[in-house]
């Protein structure tokens, strides 16, 4: 099983984040691990991914979501 691949988005504004996540989706075959922090992009990449037909795992980290985005 190969480690997934980090996309660290913090301190981005939408819709940036979303824009990378695809990016990132679009580039490697391998599952995602983005780092956000805030609830707007959290929510933005869930829905996005779930678009994709992804699932999502989101785990909070002090201030920050780790979003897990799994083929």
């Amino acid at each position: 099983m190969s480690m997934p691949k980090k996309v660290d988005a913090r301190g981005l504004s939408c819709p940036q984040p979303v824009i990378v996540t695809k990016k990132a989706l679009e580039t490697s075959k391998e599952d995602l691990e983005v780092l956000v922090d805030n609830t707007t992009a959290r929510d933005n990449i869930v829905r996005f991914a779930k678009n994709l037909g992804c699932k999502t795992e989101v785990v909070e980290q002090g201030q920050d979501f780790i979003i897990k985005v799994m083929r």
